[in-house]
Formats: C-alpha cells, sequence, structure tokens
C-alpha cells in the first residue's frame, strides 16, 4: 500500500504547498520594477512615469490598497492607469481610496474588460485551449451572455475630476512644467471596443513626446500605434502569465501577442517603424483565480531619458 500510494500523496503535497504559496504568499508579495526607456529628444529632462495596472480590487483586500497608497511617495511626474482596476461590483470606494494619493498628480487611463464586466467563474485550462485555438476574449469568441455590469462610471466620473485624461479611443495631453506630452489611447481589444480609425494620424506636432495606451495588448492594435510613429506604447492585461513555470516563463498570455513579451520592456515592429512596448504583469488577479506563481504583482516606474 505505501508503494501504490506513497508518490501519488507527495505529488498532493507538493500541489497543496504550491497552491497555498501562489495565493496566500506570492499573490500578496508586492513589488516595484524600475525600467529606464531611451525616447525622448535630446535635452530633455528624464521623465518619471509611473504604471499601474490590472488591480482588480475585491472589497477586503487592505494590503494592496495599503501598498498603492505608499507608491505616491515615488513622487512620479504623472501616473499612467491601463486598466482592469475591479473585480467587485462593490470595489469602485476601495479602488478610489487606493489610488487617491496618486490623483494627486497628473495622469491618464484606459479601462479593460473588468472596469466594465465582473468576472466569471471559469477554468484556467481554458486559457490553454483558447490560445492553441487562436481565440482570445471576444475576439473569435461568442460574445458574453448574463455578465455583471461594474459601475465603470463611478470610476470615470472621479478619475476626471482628479484631472486624469480619458483616452478610451480618445486623444489628451498632459502639461507638466513645461513639458507636453500628447497622449492616444485605445478602448480594450479584448472585448472588441478598440475603434483606432478614431484616433489615427499618429504623434501630433508641437508635443515633446507622444505616449500610446492600451489595455489589453492585442497584435492590430500594436501595429497601429506603431506603424503611425508612436515611440512607447504601455499596456497591461496579460497578468505576466500569472501561473509561469520558473526557468521557462508564461504559457499564455491572454491575448494574441507572444508569451516572450508577456511582461516588461520589449520592441514591437510594424512597417518600417520600430515602438518600445512595456507591458505590465499587473498587481491583482481575478477574484475567481487569486493566485500567482513565478509572477509577484508589480507596478512599474519607468524613467524617460534621452535617445541614444
Amino acid at each position: 500500500m505505501r508503494a501504490r500510494y506513497g508518490v501519488p500523496l507527495s505529488l498532493t503535497a507538493v500541489g497543496a504547498a504550491g497552491l497555498a504559496y501562489a495565493a496566500g504568499i506570492e499573490a500578496r508579495s508586492f513589488r516595484l520594477r524600475r525600467v529606464t526607456i531611451p525616447v525622448l529628444p535630446r535635452g530633455m529632462r528624464p521623465l518619471r512615469v509611473l504604471q499601474v495596472s490590472d488591480i482588480h480590487m475585491v472589497s477586503g483586500q487592505r494590503k494592496k490598497q495599503r501598498w498603492l497608497q505608499s507608491l505616491a511617495g515615488l513622487r512620479p511626474d504623472f501616473v499612467v492607469n491601463t486598466g482592469d482596476n475591479l473585480s467587485d461590483t462593490e470595489g469602485v470606494p476601495e479602488v478610489l481610496d487606493a489610488l487617491g494619493p496618486l490623483m494627486e498628480f497628473p495622469g491618464t487611463y484606459v479601462f479593460g474588460s473588468n472596469d466594465y464586466y465582473g468576472p466569471k467563474l471559469r477554468n484556467p485550462a481554458r486559457y490553454l485551449i483558447e490560445k492553441v485555438q487562436g481565440r482570445h476574449g471576444l475576439n473569435g469568441n461568442a460574445p458574453a451572455v448574463g455578465v455583471v455590469h461594474n459601475p465603470w462610471e463611478e470610476l470615470r466620473d472621479a478619475f476626471d475630476a482628479a484631472g486624469w485624461v480619458g483616452l478610451s479611443n480618445a486623444r489628451g495631453r498632459l502639461k507638466l512644467e513645461g513639458i507636453e506630452i500628447a497622449l492616444t489611447g485605445l478602448d480594450d481589444p479584448h472585448i472588441k471596443r478598440d475603434r483606432y480609425a478614431e484616433v489615427a494620424g499618429g504623434p501630433e506636432e508641437g508635443a515633446d513626446l507622444s505616449l500610446a495606451v492600451v489595455h489589453a495588448p492585442y497584435l492590430r492594435s500594436l501595429d497601429a500605434f506603431t506603424a503611425d510613429g508612436y515611440p512607447l506604447i504601455l499596456a497591461g492585461h496579460t497578468h505576466g502569465g500569472q501561473l509561469c513555470v520558473p526557468f521557462y516563463g508564461a504559457l499564455v498570455t491572454n491575448c494574441d501577442l507572444d508569451t516572450g513579451r508577456v511582461k516588461g520592456l520589449s520592441t514591437h515592429t510594424a512597417g518600417e517603424h520600430t515602438s518600445y512596448l512595456h507591458v505590465s504583469a499587473g498587481c491583482g488577479t481575478n477574484r475567481y483565480t487569486p493566485v500567482r506563481f513565478a509572477c509577484p504583482p508589480e507596478a512599474t516606474l519607468l524613467t524617460l531619458v534621452e535617445r541614444g
């Protein structure tokens, strides 16, 4: 009997320990990454940009709230929120409490699918199946039915009241002590809300820097931004793979981006242009899969410096 059941019991114990670590420790081990990106014109001072993404706030997540509040101590020049703030219909007040100190700084935002709709319980293996079949979100899948609608309008109104610039299929500008940043953003491609034709045309003249922002880094959006000549694109959505294999990396991205660029800084080429792409692994998880493995939750302080 020992020979028959010893190995399965050992595997069960290892699996249980891994799950306990992924849910109880790593999912709450918030980290700040620092990245330097050479995209500014010659003679321009460095800019410190704080990117927060995929908060997926659930009521009662006090540690996450305190950590987000503490990021204001970085004193960024401006904040970029790349969406999916919610994973709870009652989470808006806690998102605003967590981001309150950061909303004292200039900022901009786009929304993701989880800002609009509540999450559903689903088998994590479906992400692997959809990857093999080339289906992601509503891109190739049937429209969602019976979804919960989140009060995203409350988030929008609060962000707007703080002076943050909404970029859902829109353009905007930030002025920072003599520096002008032109911003172009898309609504979430994961649920087919992106309308690039409404913002096409490339960087605006007269701005010191043009920046592109989108929640989910689908290739059609990256291709459009890059072909139009944006030097830098910021995105989230992927959770960095969320459940990764040590020394290998992510298995899925939950979009059509390759796993080699699931998080961090990379480049994207379309036509004759190449853009920098930064994908945040985010600091939260879907409330029904509150685990991370080999992929800790994060925010990123991007230091933009002169081009070489």
